[in-house]
């Protein structure tokens, strides 16, 4: 009797670092099904309508037929894939990694420097772009771009040319657009992760004989490392993903010259009507995120001491 009882005290004793498990992970459950039914629901339908002749209109859009890999092998001799997959690549470089990224630690640095009252009016100013909804934002960018618009009233009173910016430069204008969008969340990144580095290790550095520039390098960026990855990841992936910018300011002409990935897929599933094939494009959007994601979580581990 006294041994059965003793072995089921050490079966319970067993399981309960595993009833534990399990009781922490009871509160994020409900974020997990949220996360399986609006994101993975969506993701794993979009793999699936891409082996299909799934369309917007006719016989196809009531009774989709199985078409296998064919809508893959369309992508390899579709001439307009690479150059949409170039100018992807060049807009999450130019106005992701570089414009967001990089402006926004020269103005978190900026502010952290400054005077309380000048980097509350800076800091609301860049943020004023970040908060407006996205449609609003496209569509100032489209009026301070656009041929009448405000640039070239600017330069035309400073008696320069006036150049048609979403015609001749459109990559440039959405660029430009979406670093001022989006600054304002890697600003806030740094900022925060500027307050967590200790004062005394700045003023050894100072007391050292270190410039502004060596503390930058040797200082501030290696303390910062955790941040500046997540805020690559993070920024990356959202860029990835901009639509409405690019669609109100050029729907991605003129002839393709702005047609990134996310563009590509909705012009040839909602324009052209061929779900199946914009899917396959939407599906190829997907794998490029996860890679970037891979490494940034990678580069995330990396950058822990």
């Amino acid at each position: 009797m006294a041994t059965s009882t003793l072995q089921r005290l050490s079966t319970i004793n067993r399981l309960h670092p595993q009833l534990r498990r399990r009781a922490r992970l009871l509160p994020v459950l409900p974020a997990v099904l949220l996360l399986l039914v609006f994101l993975a629901g969506p993701v794993l339908w979009a793999f699936h309508a891409s082996f299909t002749n799934a369309a917007l209109t006719g016989r196809n859009a009531r009774s989709p037929g199985w078409v296998g890999l064919e809508n893959y092998q369309r992508l390899f001799t579709d001439p307009v894939l690479p150059l949409s997959l170039a100018l992807t690549v060049i807009f999450v470089g130019g106005s992701a990694i570089l414009g967001q990224n990089l402006l926004g630690l020269a103005i978190a640095l900026l502010m952290k420097r400054a005077r309380p009252p000048v980097a509350a009016v800076v800091g609301t100013a860049v943020v004023a772009a970040w908060v407006l909804p996205e449609i609003v934002a496209a569509f100032a960018a489209y009026a301070y771009f656009s041929r009448d618009g405000t640039l070239n009233q600017v330069l035309g009173g400073l008696g320069l040319g006036q150049p048609d910016w979403l015609y001749s430069f459109p990559m440039v204008a959405i660029m430009l657009a979406n670093t001022w969008r989006g600054t304002a969340f890697s600003m806030l990144v740094y900022r925060a992760a500027l307050e967590d580095i200790p004062g005394e290790v700045t003023e050894a550095a100072l007391m050292d004989g270190a410039g502004g520039w060596r503390r930058l390098a040797y200082i501030t960026i290696p303390m910062i490392r955790g941040s500046i990855a997540t805020n690559l990841m993070l920024i990356t992936l959202q860029t990835l993903a901009v639509f409405t910018l690019i669609w109100v300011m050029t729907a991605g002409g003129p002839a393709n010259a702005s047609t990134t990935l996310p563009v590509l897929a909705y012009q040839e599933a909602f324009k052209f009507g061929d779900i199946g094939y914009g899917t396959a494009v939407a599906s190829v959007l997907i794998l490029i995120g996860l890679v970037f994601g891979a490494a940034y979580v990678r580069l995330l581990r990396e950058s822990k001491p």
